[in-house]
């Protein structure tokens, strides 16, 4: 596992971008697996705004997606996607993969999505982040490490943590539709980026705490090729011997 501390997200953001692309610049046909949230959205406006990196051979599958929402809404994922990252790096719609979470058949849809990402011969680089309470995607605590792409109810945590994106917390999905940490453990490289003082416990509990799931992100540990980024906040709890800190 290699550990990168960054002064400011920013930096974090920029040193994230430079990994992306240095994989689509060595592998132009690169399968991509998306995150979305904040920690790293500064990646992905670095990489919009100043990388020259032709992404139009990538092919990207999301992580996951609200059940109930069309893709029109303001906050599902297949807009956000198009919007935020796909849509800035030139990538074409055909080649951009988002769970369909108004699905008339959830568990057909699920079970396509696996498909999809068999078909394109699996994940080169997953950006992940994480949650407060350890969930990677929406595997929220308890999620089995086998588990694979199928519908899951999100943790009432979860759903105060994403209220701020709603008018009302209400209005947060109560289900949602995420790759299975199974799924996420087959992709080649894991790229972890966490910002901000609130991922500070959750990050050392990800990466110096016991695996479990009912710790989700403890898995990556078990990974053969992690890259974790954080800013100095999210590093606080961390005591890395071996990380290179970017000033």
């Amino acid at each position: 596992m290699e550990l990168i501390i960054t002064d400011t997200t920013s930096q974090l953001g920029e040193a994230a971008a430079t990994l992306v692309a240095e994989q689509v610049h060595r592998q132009r046909n690169s399968v991509l697996g998306l995150a979305t949230g904040s920690s790293p959205l500064p990646a992905y406006e670095h990489l919009g705004r100043t990388i020259r990196t032709d992404f139009a051979g990538v092919t990207c599958f999301a992580l996951d997606e609200y059940v109930g929402l069309t893709a029109a809404h303001t906050q599902s994922y297949r807009r956000f996607v198009a919007e935020r990252i796909t849509g800035p790096l030139g990538i074409v719609p055909g080649r951009v993969h988002v769970p369909t979470g108004d699905a008339e058949d959830l568990d057909a849809e699920c079970a396509a999505y696996e498909q999809a990402i068999a078909d394109a011969g699996g994940v080169d680089l997953q950006i992940l982040g994480i949650g407060r309470n350890g969930h990677l995607a929406f595997n929220e605590p308890g999620s089995a490490f086998s588990s694979r792409t199928r519908p899951v109810r999100l943790a009432e945590d979860t759903r105060r943590a994403n209220a701020r994106f709603f008018d009302a917390p209400e209005h947060v999905p109560q289900y949602a539709l995420t790759q299975g940490l199974g799924t996420i453990m087959e992709a080649r490289h894991l790229l972890l980026v966490a910002a901000g003082p609130g991922k500070a416990a959750p990050l050392a509990a990800a990466l110096n705490g016991p695996v479990t799931e009912d710790f989700p992100a403890s898995i990556i540990q078990r990974h053969p090729n992690v890259t974790v980024i954080a800013d100095s906040a999210a590093a606080a709890l961390l005591h890395p011997a071996s990380a290179v800190t970017v000033p």
